[in-house]
């Protein structure tokens, strides 16, 4: 089985960037990271995105909240970040706590600083198979591994294990504009791993440690693993048992070192492509 490593891919992602920044003649992108309370899924990622943009040359800050932060209270602080004019991108991490009205954050946020594609106006754009607009980076990611890889879409037998507006559908729809025929599943499809051994490309984006093993996966498939979990011992783990792999799959992504590499580096992309939108739009 051979290992789809994230490394190669933002690699690639990086060149995009840094041509991209040339034409922005000096201009630094910032990022805005807003977190709320202490997951440590979210910070995980947080960290590595940290790390990414500076590899890449950008700038980025942590603004961080405690996990008891009021509706209103939050409301007011993501106003100000979404405000300032110097800052050219945000990534909210998500779920917020449950007093926090997630659909307010997601109708008040900039679409030209919303570079996960949690707006109404973005996620339209990804549903309508648009190219403008920015998709949510986990998703993008996902299609980012496969072409990098050779891996053709167009045709194939496609099962996205998870129904989220984070990953799942966004991913669907972009899987859909690459013609691949496709499949999501969920906790309520009617015998799951048959359905998944059906797939040429089987893709894990249902929040579950280790819920996929060999027993969902066809001859040959390609498995994509989206997940980031943390297992009882507090260390990284994906929606997919990777070991179990091994003489079944023809190729997989690990956790960590896989997508979420490439999640980062679609941000870092984003970031610069929006610092160039927002330019252009106060010219």
């Amino acid at each position: 089985m051979i290992t789809l490593k994230g490394a190669v891919v933002s690699a690639k992602i990086k060149e995009e960037v840094t041509e991209l920044l040339r034409e922005l003649a000096g201009t630094v992108p910032r990022l805005a990271i807003v977190r709320v309370g202490e997951r440590p899924d979210d910070m995980a990622y947080e960290r590595g995105a940290l790390k990414k943009m500076e590899n890449f040359g950008l700038q980025a800050e942590s603004f961080s909240f405690p996990a008891d932060i009021s509706d209103e209270g939050f409301q007011a602080e993501f106003k100000k970040i979404n405000e300032n004019p110097d800052i050219d991108g945000i990534l909210l991490l998500r779920p917020l706590p449950k007093q926090i009205n997630e659909r307010d954050i997601e109708h008040m946020i900039d679409p030209l600083k919303d570079l996960d594609g949690i707006s109404p106006e973005n996620i339209a754009r990804v549903f309508a198979g648009e190219n403008e607009g920015f998709a949510p980076c986990t998703a993008e990611a996902v299609i980012e591994v496969l072409k990098a890889n050779d891996i053709s879409l167009s045709g194939k037998r496609v099962a996205v294990v998870g129904r989220s507006m984070v990953v799942g559908r966004p991913l669907s729809m972009l899987l859909l504009k690459e013609n691949a025929t496709v499949t999501i599943c969920h906790t309520r499809t009617k015998e799951i791993e048959k359905t998944c051994q059906n797939a040429e490309i089987l893709i894990a984006a249902a929040g579950q440690a280790k819920m996929i093993n060999s027993s969902y996966v066809g001859a040959d498939a390609v498995v994509i693993d989206v997940g980031i979990n943390v297992d009882n011992d507090g260390n990284l783990c994906g929606d997919v048992d990777f070991e179990s792999l091994n003489g079944v799959a023809s190729m997989a992504t690990p956790v960590p070192g896989g997508v979420g590499a490439v999640t980062t580096a679609v941000l870092a992309k984003h970031l610069v492509m929006a610092a160039g939108k927002r330019r252009g739009s106060r010219a």
